[in-house]
């Protein structure tokens, strides 16, 4: 079944325990970032204590219902200047506001997690897979119909393989 809208949009507001996410791409093309981009490549920069929108908002809501939101990027370095934007303008607010946000760098060694594909994970439950061109512009998301344990194990591997955003990003010029 793909998922849009309305029905991709309560999968967020439905989760009792955990949303988790793992990311695979450099970038990703998404025409709603694409003015917020070109002002970062041009020196724009946000404070992220002051981001306030429907995203931080519900992170913050949740976590006070003792939710949990989190999510493992792979990257190597060096970062592409969408990483760069997305840990400036995404990443460093969203973990202001309770995102539990990890970086596995696979620079120098190899990818413990080989081909795997994007995915929500939903209460160790549900597994949504975002299918991508190569490019980062998005096909679809769809939920798997199968057995979720291989998916487990990815998050599972990503946590324990990665680092906290906060401790990648150190002395980095974002």
């Amino acid at each position: 079944m793909l998922l849009a809208g309305e029905k991709w949009a309560a999968r967020f507001e439905g989760f009792q325990r955990e949303a988790w996410r793992l990311e695979t791409l450099p970038q990703y093309l998404m025409p709603q970032e694409a003015e917020e981009f070109e002002a970062f490549r041009d020196g724009a920069r946000v404070d992220p204590a002051t981001v306030s929108n429907e995203y931080t908002d519900r992170l913050r809501r949740q976590v006070t219902q003792g939710k949990s939101q989190g999510r493992v990027h792979v990257v190597t370095r060096p970062l592409s200047d969408y990483l760069r934007f997305e840990f400036h303008h995404y990443y460093k607010a969203h973990s202001l506001a309770g995102e539990e946000i990890r970086i596995l760098d696979v620079t120098n060694r190899p990818n413990p997690l080989g081909e795997a594909q994007d995915f929500w994970l939903f209460d160790s439950a549900e597994v949504v897979l975002m299918n991508y061109h190569s490019d980062g512009r998005q096909i679809s998301r769809e939920v798997f119909d199968g057995d979720i344990g291989p998916f487990l194990e990815r998050q599972r591997i990503a946590v324990g393989e990665s680092v906290a955003f906060e401790e990648y990003v150190k002395g980095l010029d974002l």
